[in-house]
């Protein structure tokens, strides 16, 4: 795994877009405001808690239930977008995924050892994703999945945010979790590893894919190397025209886990570059434009 010590960030940058109404700025503020007011705590309670592991540990979580539903559901296709087949989904695996979900649930990770959790908490990041997406399809993007309401769920709705990553929607070892608590409380500042940004998707085209595997202990670190290479050498992961690099915007978003810089981030994807993109990279040290497609990576599209 990467030594490389991430920022903890609120979001999956999920960047709410400028108003200019004198309403809407205040209720952003004011939004801002209350969620920094709590987040310092709830990050160090939440982390702390999910920190534990057992070392040298044999014991192993049963994912091939998501297994077969990712090789059921996700269609590869030949640009290299994995797609998935939510309407299949929907009517014929869905109770199969929240069977699974909730076996999860039920388990304890403190007791595995650390690339059992991480595929533990990768598998259930995805796999909760993909059973919200299902509650609401059909969809044209996760970020129109609004859950729960109240003061949050009207600022949100006011400044044009949206998407469920911040609802309560799980409950492991006894404390609820978001999706976010997941991927920027327990994955990013417990493994320490920028890939973690290519094992967690949120059910978007601009995301690395889902993969048609689970993942597992064993294989993981294989199968992470193998999610890098893949989005890296996608157009969406990084494109070059001539001397200009647009590159995902995750870079931007978590320019922090890839070394804090472009130059960083840079250095990260040379690592995974296939020969014709690091050619085509060679002598360049800057990026001139980041991109993100929300639209649902679904198979009817």
């Amino acid at each position: 795994m990467s030594s490389a010590v991430p920022t903890i960030a609120l979001a999956r940058s999920r960047p709410w877009p400028p108003r200019t109404r004198t309403l809407t700025g205040l209720l952003a503020a004011t939004a801002t405001a209350l969620l920094a007011f709590g987040t310092g705590a709830l990050a160090d309670d939440v982390t702390t808690k999910f920190s534990a592991h057992a070392a040298g540990s044999t014991a192993t979580v049963d994912h091939s239930a998501w297994g077969r539903l990712l090789a059921t559901y996700v269609k590869p296709t030949p640009h290299g977008l994995n797609q998935v087949d939510y309407k299949a989904f929907k009517a014929s695996g869905q109770r199969e995924l929240k069977d699974y979900v909730a076996r999860l649930e039920a388990s304890d990770p403190a007791k595995l050892d650390r690339p059992e959790q991480f595929a533990f908490w990768a598998n259930l990041y995805n796999a909760k994703t993909i059973d919200i997406v299902l509650d609401h399809y059909p969809v044209g993007s996760i970020r129109e999945i609004e859950i729960g309401g109240g003061l949050f769920g009207l600022i949100k709705k006011s400044v044009g945010a949206g998407g469920p990553w911040k609802a309560q929607v799980l409950k492991v070892s006894g404390a609820p979790l978001s999706l976010d608590d997941i991927e920027h409380k327990i994955l990013r500042p417990v493994f320490k590893d920028p890939r973690v940004h290519y094992s967690v998707n949120c059910a978007s085209r601009g995301c690395p894919n889902l993969g048609t595997e689970a993942f597992t202990g064993a294989t993981i670190d294989a199968q992470l190397d193998a999610g890098a290479r893949a989005f890296v050498n996608h157009p969406r992961g990084i494109a070059v025209t001539g001397d200009s690099i647009t590159a995902s915007s995750i870079y931007d978003w978590f320019q922090s886990d890839f070394g804090g810089s472009a130059a960083g981030v840079l250095e990260h994807v040379r690592k995974y570059a296939a020969p014709e993109l690091a050619q085509r990279l060679s002598g360049l040290s800057s990026i001139a434009s980041y991109d993100y497609d929300w639209k649902l990576n679904d198979i009817a599209r």
